[in-house]
């Protein structure tokens, strides 16, 4: 693909690990950068993208309705990504609002879109974790699942009432990420990124206690990608520009804390330590305690995929990134 590809939100985590593996495949003459005016801790993620052009999310968004920007493709990874966000104009303007001038455009000017929604939609997963269901049942539990399930709606809205589409539309709904380009994400980083600083610094981690009878302690259960297998899934759907559609992106496996934070002990060749502390009073009831994808959609799209095993992927990220910075 020798075309002008964009990634928005590209100094982020998930962003910055896709425009590194997009150089490496195309060169840094096809990719242009975009992202909000770099912070410290952002910046640090761009420092092996070298020669790559970057925009600041504004003047991207005006260049490309003036169509002084024509790319052939745009991976819209950039929003605000902070589950807290209590904002909601802010929200709205910059995980909505935004992405529906991208998806306009893409329309109009016949180019492929990926975007990132998230498995926030899907809530206290009452209505289960299927992206084959309507998702007019979901009820994400705060305003940035919210703001992501807004423009999913908004975008099948625009579908069935035929309105002229991009040739390819596709909406990634990212369950449990974590893996190096993380670093900035700060409270909403991963327990992987936590756990290990903790090991590091008090030889001790962290895990909230339940407060679920069904749950053990550390016993909640989440869907946890490696981010290295989310950015080989975004190449694949590069490279098959018939696939469109609102996909899950999880390894279809959920697995408890407990053994996330055993696997970071494990990695570092330490005997588990863990402490359960009481849950932070602004997460209670908002809290999702099992997250878990149902993974039959996207094989069907683009093949079958095998996602790392778990403690391999942790192995992988504590050794090879973490231990080494």
């Amino acid at each position: 693909m020798s075309e002008i590809i964009v990634v928005t939100g590209a100094a982020g985590f998930i962003g910055s690990q896709v425009g590194l593996a997009l150089q490496k495949k195309h060169g840094a003459a096809a990719l242009l950068l975009i992202d909000h005016p770099l912070t410290k801790e952002k910046s640090a993620n761009l420092e092996n993208l070298k020669n790559v052009q970057f925009l600041d999310h504004q003047q991207f968004i005006s260049g490309l309705e003036a169509n002084k920007i024509r790319p052939a493709a745009i991976i819209h990874l950039g929003a605000c990504s902070d589950t807290t966000e209590q904002n909601w104009s802010y929200l709205e303007q910059n995980n909505l609002r935004y992405s529906q001038r991208i998806w306009t455009w893409c329309a109009l000017n016949n180019s492929r879109l990926i975007y990132a929604s998230s498995a926030a939609t899907y809530g206290d997963g009452s209505a289960g974790f299927d992206d084959e269901v309507d998702i007019r049942r979901l009820k994400p539990l705060n305003l940035y699942g919210q703001s992501k399930q807004d423009f999913d709606l908004w975008v099948e809205d625009q579908q069935k009432a035929g309105a002229t589409s991009p040739p390819q539309t596709v909406g990634l709904k990212f369950f449990n990420v974590f893996g190096p380009g993380e670093a900035h994400k700060g409270r909403m980083a991963s327990m992987v990124y936590h756990g290990y600083n903790q090991i590091r610094d008090k030889g001790q981690v962290r895990l909230f206690k339940s407060s679920r009878p069904d749950y053990s302690d550390g016993g909640q259960l989440r869907d946890f990608i490696y981010v290295k297998d989310v950015v080989a899934v975004i190449e694949r759907l590069l490279d098959q520009p018939n696939v469109s559609g609102l996909f899950n992106l999880g390894t279809g496996q959920a697995r408890p804390f407990r053994d996330l934070i055993n696997a970071v002990f494990a990695a570092l060749g330490k005997k588990s330590n863990i402490e359960y502390i009481p849950m932070p009073g602004d997460l209670e009831g908002k809290y999702q305690y099992f997250t878990e994808a149902k993974m039959k959609k996207l094989p069907r799209a683009i093949g079958q995929y095998d996602f790392q095993p778990l403690e391999k992927s942790v192995a992988d990220y504590v050794q090879n990134h973490l231990a080494v910075t």
